[in-house]
C-alpha cells in the first residue's frame, strides 16, 4: 500500500463512519448523531442547545429538508454540534420543508448572528449566494455545492463524489456477471451525474463491454420516498442489470428491499449502508459530511476560510469501506473480495497520486 493510501486509511479510521451503527464520528465523539431537534410551531425547529461557560461561539445548521433518515443532512448536524461542543458553544438546528421555511429559517438564524450559519446541499446555493451577499458581516458555510462567484462571506465544501463512485465501479465491473449495471438516481441532473455515470466508468475501466441504466426518483421528495425508489430499482432489476447503485438518501432503503426481494446487489452512499441489507450491499460512497463542516467551521473562526475546498480522496472527505480497516466488520459484500478490495487499494492510490484520472462527468 502507497503512502498517500496508507494516510487515506488513518483519515477514515478516524473520521469515517462506524460500521454497526452507520453514524459519523472521530476521536474527539462517539459515533452517535446528534438529538433530533423537534418541530416549533412555525417555520423553525426547536433548536437543542450546549451552553459554553465563558465567551462561547454560536452555530446555526439550516437543512433545505427534513432530517428524517437523510444521513447527509444528519452528518451535518454532527460536524456542526463537534465543533460548538469544542469551543463550549452553542448549536442550533433549523429543518426546512420547502422554500419558504428555507427562506424563514435563514433569515431567523441571521437575525440571531450566530459566528457561523451552515447550510448544505446545492437546494440552497441560491439562497446561500443571496443572504451571503445581502448580510456581509455574517459568515456562512455552504456545503455540497458553491455559487459561481461566492461572497467573501461563504465558504463552499465541495466533494469529488465521482472518485468513489469510480471504485464502486471497478467492485462491480469485476463482479456483475450479467454484465449489466443501472443505479436509481434522486434526480435526472448535471450534478447527479458524478455518481451514476462515474460507477459505470469505473465498470468499464475493467470491462468495456458493461452496460450501464439509470432511472430517476422524482417527484416531491426524490430523497425521502423508498416506496418509489423500490419500484423503480424492482423494474429495472427486471432488464437485465444485477449490480444497482442507490443514489437517493433517503430513498436508498427501497432499493436495498428490492435488492433483498430480487437477487441483486447494490451500493450505498454517505455512510457505510451495508448493515441495513447485509450480503445484498457491496460498498458505499461515502462522504464524510461531518469532517468537512467540523473543519470549515474551524478555518471560519480562525479566519483562514477561503471560497471553496474540494475534498476527495486524498483529502479524506469521501471513501468506500474497501478502503476502511474495519472493512471485516462492515458487512459489506466486498469484504469477501480480498482480489478485489487490493485492486480497488491500487485504483485509488493511483488517483490520489495522479496516475489515474477521474474525469469529473460536471466539467469533463
Amino acid at each position: 500500500m502507497t503512502r498517500p493510501l496508507k494516510t487515506l486509511v488513518l483519515v477514515l479510521a478516524l473520521a469515517v463512519v462506524g460500521a454497526a451503527c452507520g453514524d459519523s464520528g472521530d476521536e474527539a465523539t462517539t459515533t452517535t448523531a446528534a438529538p433530533a431537534t423537534t418541530a416549533a410551531p412555525d417555520t423553525t425547529a426547536a433548536p437543542t442547545t450546549t451552553m459554553a461557560p465563558e465567551d462561547p461561539i454560536s452555530l446555526i445548521y439550516v437543512t433545505p429538508n427534513p432530517m428524517g433518515v437523510n444521513s447527509f443532512l444528519i452528518l451535518g448536524e454532527v460536524g456542526t454540534q463537534r465543533a460548538a461542543e469544542r469551543h463550549g458553544g452553542t448549536w442550533k438546528t433549523f429543518e426546512s420543508v420547502d422554500d419558504t421555511t428555507r427562506r424563514a429559517n435563514i433569515e431567523a438564524a441571521i437575525d440571531e448572528a450566530p459566528d457561523v450559519i451552515v447550510l448544505t446541499t446545492f437546494t440552497l446555493t441560491e439562497m446561500a449566494d443571496e443572504y451571503s451577499k445581502a448580510n456581509p458581516d455574517q459568515q456562512f458555510i455552504l456545503i455540497d455545492s458553491c455559487p459561481d462567484e461566492p461572497a467573501p462571506n461563504l465558504h463552499c465544501g465541495v466533494f469529488r463524489e465521482h472518485e468513489g463512485a469510480y471504485l464502486l465501479g471497478v467492485m462491480a465491473g469485476h463482479l456483475s456477471e450479467a454484465k449489466q449495471i443501472g443505479s436509481v438516481v434522486a434526480l435526472d441532473i448535471p450534478f447527479f451525474k458524478r455518481w451514476w455515470e462515474s460507477f459505470w466508468v469505473g465498470a468499464q475501466s475493467v470491462d468495456p463491454s458493461i452496460e450501464n441504466s439509470a432511472v430517476f426518483i422524482a417527484g416531491d421528495n426524490p430523497f425521502s420516498d423508498p416506496a418509489r425508489a423500490k419500484e423503480l430499482a424492482l423494474s429495472l432489476a427486471a432488464q437485465g442489470p444485477d449490480h444497482i447503485f442507490a443514489v437517493g438518501a433517503g430513498s436508498n432503503g427501497g432499493v436495498f428491499e428490492a435488492a433483498v426481494e430480487a437477487g441483486f446487489l447494490s451500493y450505498g452512499v454517505d455512510i457505510n449502508q451495508c448493515p441495513d441489507a447485509p450480503g445484498y450491499i457491496v460498498d458505499n460512497n461515502m462522504k464524510l459530511v461531518d469532517a468537512v463542516v467540523d473543519q470549515l467551521i474551524e478555518q471560519v473562526l480562525a479566519g483562514t476560510a477561503g471560497p471553496m475546498v474540494d475534498f476527495g480522496l486524498a483529502e479524506g472527505g469521501t471513501g468506500v469501506m474497501a478502503l476502511h480497516p474495519d472493512l471485516a466488520t462492515s458487512e459489506c459484500v466486498i469484504a469477501d473480495h480480498p482480489d478485489i478490495v487490493a485492486e480497488v487499494e491500487r485504483v485509488a492510490a493511483g488517483i490520489i497520486d495522479g496516475s489515474i484520472v477521474v474525469t469529473d462527468p460536471l466539467f469533463g
